[in-house]
C-alpha cells in the first residue's frame, strides 16, 4: 500500500507546476491546462483525505465527481472564449486581450 505521503507530495507537485505554469506562461492554452493542473491536485487531494480520515465513506468522491464536473464546463466555457478571442486578434497571446474596449 502506497503511504498518505506520497498522495500529497504528489498533489502538491501537481499544484505548484500548475501555479508556476499559470504566472509564467502568456499563451491562453497553456494557462488553461495549468488551471486543469490545479484542480487535478485539489481532486486528488479530496480524495485522498477522504480515504484517510472516513475510510468507507463516500463524500470525498462525491466532492471530486462534482469539482471534476465544474471542471469540464469551466473548460468548456473557456476554450469557447479563446476561439473568440482567436477570431478577434488572431493570437491567442495573453497580450492581445489588453487591447479590448467596451
Amino acid at each position: 500500500m502506497i503511504p498518505v505521503e506520497c498522495y500529497f507530495l504528489l498533489s502538491t507537485i501537481l499544484f505548484f507546476i500548475g501555479f508556476f505554469g499559470f504566472i509564467t506562461r502568456r499563451n491562453l492554452i497553456a494557462m488553461l491546462i495549468s488551471v486543469e493542473l490545479v484542480l487535478n491536485a485539489v481532486d486528488m487531494n479530496f480524495a485522498v483525505f477522504n480515504r484517510f480520515l472516513f475510510h468507507g465513506q463516500f463524500e470525498g468522491f462525491f466532492f471530486t465527481l462534482f469539482s471534476i464536473g465544474v471542471s469540464a464546463a469551466e473548460s468548456a466555457v473557456a476554450i469557447a472564449i479563446i476561439i473568440n478571442v482567436y477570431r478577434k486578434f488572431h493570437s491567442d497571446q495573453v497580450n492581445s486581450i489588453e487591447n479590448m474596449k467596451w
